[in-house]
């Protein structure tokens, strides 16, 4: 039988290649647009434990360590090219240590 290929995802805190069963994903979802094509609101940034959230997203490792040293060097906000609030950091960092 031929194996299966494991899909691999860089961490965005330590920068390791690692199966992307053994992230967690953080997902922008898109925004929401009025008729006339202008933005009425902006996407939500939020984990994504189950990876079934639609958007844009970027993966983590489990650890807070790493979460940590991907919020210092804001890399969640060069992946999604958006500022991203100080609540929605400390939301995500408290789901992160629940989940653990």
């Amino acid at each position: 039988m031929k194996q299966r290929k494991v899909p691999m995802r860089k961490c965005t805190g330590c920068g390791e290649m690692k199966p992307k069963m053994e992230l967690i994903r953080v997902v922008k979802a898109p925004d929401v647009t009025d008729e006339n094509g202008e933005v009425t609101s902006k996407g939500e940034v939020s984990l994504d434990l189950t990876s079934k959230k639609s958007g844009r997203g970027a993966y983590i490792c489990r650890s807070l360590e790493c979460f940590q040293a991907a919020r210092k060097a804001r890399r969640f906000e060069k992946a999604f090219s958006c500022q991203i609030p100080c609540e929605v950091y400390d939301s995500m960092e408290k789901e992160l240590t629940q989940s653990e």
